[in-house]
C-alpha cells in the first residue's frame, strides 16, 4: 500500500492552509503596502489627502482591528461555527472589502474597511487553528516547523501581494491596486474549498456542543447580537460619512489601545476565576499572559514596516536602481523575500537543535526576537542621520534593517503561534489564539501612531525627529529582550512540559 501524500513530511492538509492563507495575506499585504500612502496623497492624486497623525491614526486602526477582532472571531468559531467554517466565512467578507475599495468614494472606502476587518477577525486566528490540530501532543518540535511552514506560505503571499497589488496602486491606480488584492482573496477561497477534504475532521465542528436545546438559544443571542451589531455600525457608518457627528481618529487611535489593555487584563482575571482551570492550565495560561507582552512589544516596532518605514521609503530613502526609481510599495516585499529564504533554514534548524537536546525554549527565542529587532531599528537609526545632512540614505540600509527584522520575526511569531496551541486549554484554543492576535493588534495601534510622528514640514524643521524616534524603538524593543532572558528560568517552570 502507497504511503499517504504528504506536504514536505507533513500532513497533506498543511498544503489546503498554507496556499487559503497564502492567498488572504496577498491580499493583506497587497492593500497594507500603499494604505498609508494612500491616505497621505492628494485628493488631485487619487488619494485622501489627510494630515500626517490622522493617516497614521487611520492606519493604526486599521491593522489594529484585523488583528483585535481574533479574540470574538475565535469564540465564535469555538462556540458556532467551528474553524473550518469560519476560515471561509471570513474569507468571503474579505473580498467583498476588497471589491468596495475598488469604488472611488470616500464612503466606499470606510464600509470596505469594515468588510475586511470582520473578515480577518474570523479567518487569522482559526487557520492557524486548524494548522495546530494537524499535529499531537507528542509532535512538538514537528509542530514548530509545520507552523515554520505555513508561515512561509503567509510570506510568499506577503511578497506577491506588494509586487503587484503595490505597483498597480502607486503607479496606475490606488483603487485598482485594492481591487487586484482582492481577486487575490478570492482565488484562496476557491483552493480552500477545493482540498478542504485533506484537512479531516479538524476543526470541522465547534470544540462546544451543547445539547439541542442551549445550543438553539445561543444561535438566537448570537444572531440577536449580529443584528444589533450591523445596525449600530451602519448607523454610526451615516453619521459619520454625513458629517452628523465628527470622528477623531487620532482620539479614538489612543483610547483604543486603552480599551485593548483593559480588556485583555478583564479577560485574564475571567480565566483565572470562572474559567474552571486546572493549576496546571493556569500556569500555563499564565505564561500566554507574560508572552502576550513581549509580543505587543515586538510588533510595535516590527509593524512600522508599514507605517514609519514605507513613509521613510517613499519621502527620504533614495530608491534609484540602475536608473530606475523602485516603487516605495516593493520595499515590503523585502521582508517577505527573507522570509521565504530563511524559514526553511529555520524549521530546519529547530528540529536539528531538539534532536540534540539543545534547542532554545520559547521564552529565550522570544527574546532573541526583540533584540534582533532592536539592531534592526539601530540600522535605520544611523541611516537617518544622512537626512539631517541634507542627504538621502540609499535603500539598502532599509535591506539590512528588514533582514535583521526577519530573523526576529522567525524566533518569535511561528514559535509564539505554536506556543500559544500548545499551551492552550483544549476547549479555548481559538480563544486564546484571539488573545495572541490581540498583541499583534495593540503593536499595530503603536506602530500606526508612531508614523504620525514623521511630519516633512516638522522633520525639515528638525531633522533629529526622525533618529531620535528610531532610537526609542532601539531602547524599548532591546531592554525588553534583556528583561525576558532574565526571567527565562521561572517562566519555564510555569510551561510545565512544553517547551
Amino acid at each position: 500500500m502507497s504511503s499517504p501524500k504528504t506536504f514536505f513530511g507533513h500532513p497533506r492538509g498543511l498544503a489546503t492552509l498554507f496556499f487559503t492563507e497564502m492567498w488572504e495575506r496577498f491580499s493583506y499585504y497587497g492593500m497594507r503596502a500603499i494604505l498609508i500612502l494612500f491616505l497621505r496623497d492628494s485628493i488631485e492624486n487619487g488619494g485622501l489627502g489627510l494630515d500626517a497623525k490622522n493617516s497614521a491614526a487611520i492606519y493604526g486602526l486599521y491593522t489594529m482591528f484585523v488583528y483585535l477582532l481574533a479574540m470574538p472571531g475565535g469564540w465564535l468559531a469555538d462556540n458556532f461555527f467551528g474553524l473550518r467554517k469560519s476560515v471561509f466565512i471570513g474569507g468571503c467578507f474579505i473580498a467583498i472589502g476588497h471589491f468596495f475599495l475598488v469604488i472611488p468614494t470616500t464612503e466606499t472606502f470606510f464600509v470596505g474597511l469594515v468588510c475586511i476587518v470582520l473578515g480577518v477577525g474570523l479567518l487569522k486566528p482559526n487557520i492557524s487553528g486548524i494548522v495546530g490540530g494537524l499535529y499531537n501532543d507528542q509532535e512538538q518540535s514537528k509542530r514548530d516547523a509545520g507552523f515554520s511552514i505555513f508561515y512561509m506560505g503567509i510570506n510568499l503571499g506577503a511578497f506577491i501581494g506588494p509586487i503587484i497589488a503595490g505597483a498597480i496602486g502607486e503607479r496606475i491606480a490606488w483603487n485598482l491596486g485594492f481591487g487586484v488584492a482582492g481577486i487575490g482573496m478570492v482565488l484562496g477561497l476557491i483552493q480552500y474549498k477545493l482540498t478542504e477534504k485533506h484537512l479531516g475532521e479538524i476543526g470541522k465542528y465547534p470544540a462546544r456542543l451543547p445539547d439541542e436545546a442551549v445550543q438553539q438559544k445561543r444561535d438566537k443571542l448570537v444572531k440577536n447580537v449580529l443584528i444589533a451589531f450591523g445596525i449600530t455600525l451602519i448607523t454610526l457608518l451615516a453619521l459619520g460619512l454625513t458629517q452628523t457627528i465628527t470622528i477623531n481618529p487620532f482620539f479614538i487611535a489612543n483610547a483604543s489601545g486603552v480599551i485593548i489593555f483593559v480588556a485583555v487584563i478583564s479577560y485574564f482575571i475571567y480565566l483565572f476565576t470562572f474559567a474552571g482551570l486546572t493549576p496546571e492550565e493556569k500556569k500555563k495560561v499564565s505564561v500566554i499572559g507574560i508572552l502576550f507582552i513581549f509580543s505587543a512589544l515586538f510588533w510595535s516596532g516590527f509593524e512600522q514596516a508599514g507605517s514609519s518605514l514605507n513613509i521613510f521609503a517613499l519621502e527620504y530613502t533614495d530608491r534609484n536602481f540602475l536608473g530606475w526609481e523602485i516603487p516605495a510599495s516593493w520595499m515590503q516585499s523585502v521582508n517577505a523575500i527573507f522570509i521565504i529564504a530563511l524559514a526553511p533554514m529555520f524549521a530546519w534548524l529547530w528540529v536539528w537543535l531538539a534532536n540534540r537536546s539543545v534547542q532554545p525554549n520559547t521564552p529565550t527565542k522570544f527574546s532573541l526576537g526583540l533584540i534582533l529587532l532592536a539592531i534592526g531599528f539601530a540600522c535605520v537609526a544611523v541611516a537617518a542621520y544622512y537626512i539631517t545632512d541634507g542627504n538621502k540614505p540609499l535603500f539598502w540600509w532599509l535591506i539590512l534593517t528588514y533582514l535583521l527584522h526577519t530573523m526576529g520575526e522567525l524566533c518569535l511569531s511561528p514559535v509564539g503561534l505554536s506556543a500559544v496551541t500548545k499551551l492552550s486549554p483544549k476547549k479555548l484554543v481559538g480563544q486564546m489564539m484571539g488573545v495572541w492576535f490581540m498583541s499583534v493588534a495593540f503593536g499595530n495601534l503603536i506602530a500606526g501612531l508612531i508614523a504620525g510622528g514623521i511630519d516633512d514640514a516638522e522633520i525639515q524643521a528638525n531633522p533629529d525627529i526622525l533618529p531620535n524616534l528610531f532610537w526609542f524603538v532601539v531602547m524599548t524593543t532591546g531592554i525588553g529582550g534583556v528583561v525576558l532572558l532574565v526571567f527565562n528560568r521561572p517562566i519555564r517552570k510555569l510551561m510545565g512540559n512544553i517547551h
